[in-house]
């Protein structure tokens, strides 16, 4: 299948282009939290919840948005991996962070969604659902797929938003009823999300030949050829992505030693 770039002759030049589609869902997202904000329990949100929320939807905002999408979607590979790496490993947690148990919890009163809330949150689901959403989209048809349709490429970036929450949840859950994981657990967890990742990397680093022609036949910048533009983004996906979670099992131990030795 031959990919078609997106943007192809878009300019890299000192314009930031945004995209009208991640506006609207970003204010939209806002303007649910400020709702649901103003319906709070006694305290609301805090300031600490409510900077890390905007930061989520900022964070968001420059991914899709400006010289880094430009990038991703028209010359380098690279860049596409360190907007996905943003929008999984950045953008999620922030906006869990962000938001406190209760404006979620009137949701969960509908038996239905209480009951899918509960399978796919739980650990092995939430493992097999980020890893599956990551191995497949990294296909070369589908990724390409993505490359050559604008509306394909927005519900990939959906999927990793969905995926990416869900899989963050047994680590950052605000609510009781969808718990997180106990701090051993939670450190297993974190280390065994870093294989799926590591895999699709490791296929990426050490292929011999580009995977997305949509990239190979992409202009080239900054002297990056093809191949070595596919090496980088597995790379960036292998070592960075896989410390984001290591660091996450560090905390997590940490957390433990101290809970555990508040308790002696």
């Amino acid at each position: 299948m031959t990919a078609v770039l997106l943007h192809p002759l878009a300019p890299l030049g000192p314009g930031f282009t945004v995209h009208g589609s991640t506006v609207v869902g970003i204010v939209g997202l806002a303007a649910l939290y400020t709702w649901r904000a103003g319906k709070g329990e006694a305290g609301g949100t805090t300031a600490g919840q409510r900077a890390a929320f905007v930061s989520g939807l900022a964070v968001m905002f420059l991914s899709l948005n400006g010289p880094l999408h430009d990038l991703s979607d028209g010359y380098l590979f690279t860049a596409h991996m360190v907007q996905h790496l943003m929008l999984t490993m950045l953008v999620t947690p922030l906006l869990i962070a962000g938001t406190p148990g209760w404006m979620l919890r009137p949701a969960l009163q509908v038996p239905w969604v209480y009951a899918a809330a509960k399978r796919v949150t739980a650990p092995v689901a939430a493992f097999a659902i980020f890893t599956v959403t990551i191995i497949v989209w990294h296909l070369p048809p589908l990724y390409n797929l993505a490359m050559a349709n604008h509306d394909v490429h927005i519900v990939q970036h959906l999927t990793f938003l969905i995926a990416s929450t869900i899989m963050w949840w047994p680590l950052m859950s605000p609510m009781p009823e969808l718990p997180r994981l106990n701090y051993p657990q939670q450190m297993l967890y974190a280390i065994g999300m870093a294989l799926p990742m590591s895999v699709v990397a490791i296929v990426l680093t050490y292929s011999d030949s580009t995977m997305y022609p949509a990239y190979a036949s992409a202009p080239r910048v900054w002297g990056i050829t093809p191949l070595e533009d596919q090496q980088y983004g597995g790379l960036l996906m292998w070592i960075p992505g896989g410390m984001i979670f290591f660091g996450v099992a560090s905390v997590r131990f940490f957390q433990w030693a101290s809970a555990d030795g508040a308790n002696d």
